[in-house]
């Protein structure tokens, strides 16, 4: 024999029902979350990095973007130490680059227009670079030899 549900019964199951879809929709990723990031910091500045430490992140980097958020940046990890160089094909944002050395020093920063093919290279041996919007180094008076805590805890190149 089948039972009629009663109408406090059916809004009873579908609230439940509700609440079990919205923590299912909740707990899955969405378009609009953002990138995975990392903490770094620079002469007390907090930066969220993201990592590009794989051979096609380093190629893409910030190509195609619109913008940045101010305190956000890309972090290129290379193999192994030696002299880089960033150009901005397809980038659309003004950035600025450090290059920094294995210990976390920062060897070098240069300004870079959007869309140029100019190259802009590191002063010496770099294990990294960073990347954030134009001037986000000068404005912080962050320059060649201050140091970027937090690359130890980040994943190696791969």
């Amino acid at each position: 024999m089948r039972r009629r549900a009663s109408a406090h019964n059916l809004v009873r199951y579908a609230a439940a029902g509700g609440l079990a879809a919205a923590g299912l929709i909740a707990a899955l990723p969405c378009s609009s979350d953002p990138l995975v990031t990392y903490p770094l910091k620079i002469k007390g500045h907090a930066v969220r990095a993201e990592l590009a430490n794989t051979e096609q992140a380093r190629t893409t980097g910030l190509m195609f973007r619109e913008s940045l958020p101010e305190n956000s940046g890309m972090l290129f990890v290379y193999e192994r130490d030696g002299r880089y160089a960033m150009w901005m094909k397809n980038t659309y944002v003004p950035l600025s680059v450090a290059f920094i050395d294995r210990h976390g020093a920062i060897l070098n920063i240069e300004d870079m227009e959007p869309q140029t093919l100019d190259s802009h290279g590191s002063a010496g041996a770099a294990r990294y670079s960073l990347e954030m919007n134009q001037g986000w180094f000068k404005k912080r008076g962050i320059k060649k030899g201050d140091k970027v805590l937090g690359l130890e805890q980040l994943p190696g190149p791969q």
